[in-house]
């Protein structure tokens, strides 16, 4: 059967040359899948189905959507393996196909742009800096304010090449007096959130944080989007973790991290909450299997990260396996019972 029996887009609809030119957009996107999958057949509604390359199911059973739709998606799903996505891009990321393959792939499809529905309102433009009072915890004093500030951090675990890393400072004076302020910043450099936490046990304000959105990307500077990623509460729980780990600066994901994970193509993610946020890592786990990328749960008993220490974490991290959908509803059905 010629390809262009089963291409969506009608082009002998003259209603307007936009037709026309989605056709033969679809032609070569299904000339370009074929490639690598092999002949397709059309299905119910836009799909062509694929014999999956997840399963040796002697009937096709990987259907995936040609037409694009104005979120730039194009939804996938191996119905044997249960392996999805949203997008072709996603697909040949799972199969770790050559570069030339992507490069085609996007002269014909805009990377998707996933968008968050809040973001139909209007976004005001946020602007941070540090506190006046910040001073760089690398650069030694000898006030006593200084010396209780590295005690504290060394309690923590963390060291002097975490300080530089991380830019750790801390302030002596100010709403921010006796507290160690950790910035963050993005991929270009620039401040984009700060935290700070008391080191002295007797204040009654343990945190102090700017009061603007944390819909940011943590550390987005020092992360390497090529290589896995682990995501965890909070920035000391990172330091710790040490190794592209990204605070959430709380328990639940925010969309610009969600949509950064997903367009950078990542393929590993290992979720690393404390033991009262399983549910939320569930629904992270569930965000991003849904994508095709590979999901770890990182099980955690009563300590969180930090008080876990770099060495017991790490091992912690290496223990973990692969989690899959099957598992995920499993959980869900058995927290039920309880």
């Amino acid at each position: 059967m010629s390809n262009q029996y089963y291409i969506i887009a009608n082009p002998f609809d003259l209603s307007g040359n936009f037709l026309i030119i989605n056709y033969m957009k679809n032609l070569k996107l299904l000339q370009l899948i074929e490639s690598v999958l092999g002949k397709g057949k059309p299905t119910s509604g836009d799909n062509i189905a694929f014999f999956s390359p997840f399963t040796s199911h002697y009937k096709p059973k990987l259907e995936i959507n040609l037409n694009t739709n104005h979120e730039g998606q194009n939804p996938w799903h191996c119905w044997i393996s249960d392996k999805k996505g949203r997008t072709i891009h996603s697909l040949f990321k799972q199969l770790n196909l050559p570069k030339d393959k992507f490069e085609k792939l996007g002269k014909l499809i805009e990377r998707t742009k996933y968008r968050d529905n809040s973001n139909n309102k209007k976004q005001i433009e946020e602007t941070i800096q540090l506190p006046e009072e910040y001073k760089p915890l690398w650069l030694e004093r000898k006030s006593p304010d200084y010396k209780n500030a590295i005690y504290y951090l060394q309690k923590r675990g963390i060291t002097i090449f975490d300080i530089i890393r991380y830019r750790i400072g801390y302030a002596e004076k100010g709403p921010y007096s006796g507290k160690i302020i950790i910035p963050s910043y993005d991929c270009e450099g620039q401040l984009n959130y700060f935290v700070s936490r008391a080191f002295y046990e007797n204040d009654p304000y343990k945190h102090k944080n700017p009061k603007i959105s944390k819909d940011i990307i943590g550390f987005d500077m020092l992360i390497n989007w090529n290589e896995p990623i682990i995501l965890c509460e909070g920035a000391f729980d990172a330091i710790t973790i040490k190794r592209n780990a990204i605070p959430l600066f709380g328990k639940m994901i925010n969309p610009k991290l969600r949509i950064k994970i997903i367009e950078e193509g990542v393929q590993e993610i290992y979720i690393c909450l404390d033991q009262d946020a399983l549910t939320n890592a569930k629904r992270i786990a569930q965000t991003f299997l849904r994508e095709g990328i590979k999901v770890h749960l990182v099980k955690l008993d009563s300590e969180d990260p930090n008080e876990l220490g770099y060495k017991k974490i790490t091992e912690k991290i290496q223990d973990t396996y692969q989690f899959s959908f099957e598992e995920l509803m499993q959980m869900e059905i058995d927290s039920l019972w309880k």
